[in-house]
Formats: C-alpha cells, structure tokens, sequence
C-alpha cells in the first residue's frame, strides 16, 4: 500500500496533543447526543390495539405478551422477501440482526426485545433456524401500523397495563444505534471503505455503501447471484449459491 494512503508519523508528544484536540469535538458529540436523547424521551405517544396477533413459534399470541410483563419493549422490523432462499433475504436487515443476540441487559433494564417481520411464519422460523438467532422473532403479515406496516425500522413500545402505545421509530441510518460494527470501523484509519465518507487525499477510494454485507464463498464482496448475506458463510451448511431467488421486491 501506498505511504501516501497512510497517517503521517510523528512522536508521542505531537499525538496525544492531536487527540487531546480531537477528543474535545468528540465530548460535544455525545453531549449533542444526549440532548437528541432527551428529546427522544418527550416526544408524544400513540395509543394501539395491544391484543392484535401476530405469529411466533407458539402460534398467533397478542402483541401485548411481546413485553414479556416488562414496561418497555424495543423492536427491529427486519425486511422480507416471500418464497426466497436464505441467501437472498435483505442483507441490511441480516447485518442489523446478527449485530445484537442477546437482551440480557436491556431485560434488566426493563426493556424487551424482539424482531417482527412481514415474512410468512413458516418461511421466517426456517430462517431464524438457519441463523441460529435466540431473540424472539414473529411475523406481523396482513398486521396493520404501528405493529406491522412498513420494514426496516427500530420502533420502541411503552406498556401501561394492558394498554400499549408507539413512543419512537427511525430507519435508514438511525438503524445503526444497533450495529455496533459501524461505530468501531469508524474508529479505524480506513473508516468504513465507503465512498461517501470524507477521507483525506490519497486515501483508498471507497466502494458503494454496504459493499460488504454480501460475500462469496471466497470472502470477496459480490452483489451478484452467488453471494450471500456475509453472516451466512458462518452458518453449518452454507455452501455456494448460484442465485438469490428472488421473485419480487421485499416488504
């Protein structure tokens, strides 16, 4: 690699003086943030229907029991392609899922976590086998707003007896309050290796965003008919693919 696509060298003093710089910005970052945060926790709420059903592993159960007797109750609508093998299921929605496998300390939190999806339940607990993912996972087909609706979202839920209601959602980049992968590339000299980022000259170019959520038997990453979401290649039996199979667009 070029020593042009490197920091420049110098000695310990002259660092730490850079970071120290740096790490003001940084403070006034997560400050901005915790003010977006308290404003997240006075925004309005909206009252729904809590004994609606959707579909998990027991069968059709009440949204409600999703809280598992917690207050709160986070959620990840993970996008779905119908009649589709695993290899060709949303790719962003596998990176976000595979970034969290464990609730245990928004549990002690009072928090609950769970992902719904649009996918019918058959094809979507085949899935969730495959993956070895342990977070409860139901579908929410034909369900209306604020429980089913559109995918791809983090939506967060408030219980007050039996009544529950919408406090929060976002989408595209607001997803990446999950992806903890994001935050430690973005700590690393590359970044993430997209061509949007702001890099200095000489820098490798990036690639298009998400370039490699998806990768051949190889490593490589590849968009193409014989790739898979790149969280697939480490699951027992998932060999080579020649097509993604699939027959319309998600959901």
């Amino acid at each position: 690699m070029s020593s042009d696509a490197r920091p420049p060298i110098v000695d310990m003093a002259t660092w730490q003086a850079a970071r120290d710089e740096l790490l003001v910005r940084e403070k006034a970052y997560t400050r901005e943030g915790d003010t977006l945060s308290a404003a997240r926790r006075r925004l309005p709420m909206v009252e729904f229907d809590g004994t609606v059903q959707v579909v998990g592993p027991e069968g059709p159960v009440p949204f409600l029991s999703l809280f598992q007797g917690r207050d709160e109750l986070v959620v990840y609508k993970h996008m779905w392609y119908d009649d589709t093998p695993h290899q060709g299921q949303c790719e962003g929605c596998t990176f976000t899922a595979w970034n969290i496998k464990d609730a245990a300390y928004l549990n002690a939190r009072g928090v609950s976590f769970a992902f719904l999806t649009t996918g019918a339940w058959p094809e979507v607990a085949d899935f969730v086998d495959f993956m070895g993912y342990t977070l409860p996972w139901y579908s929410v087909r034909d369900v209306p707003e604020p429980v089913g609706g559109e995918m791809g979202y983090l939506t967060s839920y408030l219980r007050d007896g039996d009544r529950t209601f919408l406090t929060y959602r976002t989408t595209g980049r607001g997803n990446e309050a999950i992806n903890g992968v994001f935050g430690l590339l973005d700590r690393t000299v590359y970044g993430r290796g997209e061509a949007w980022e702001d890099n200095p000259e000489g820098w490798p170019k990036g690639q298009h965003a998400c370039w490699y959520w998806r990768t051949d038997a190889d490593g490589n990453s590849t968009w193409g008919e014989t790739g898979r979401p790149t969280a697939e290649w480490t699951r027992p039996g998932a060999g080579p693919v020649t097509t993604l199979g699939r027959h319309g667009p998600h959901h």
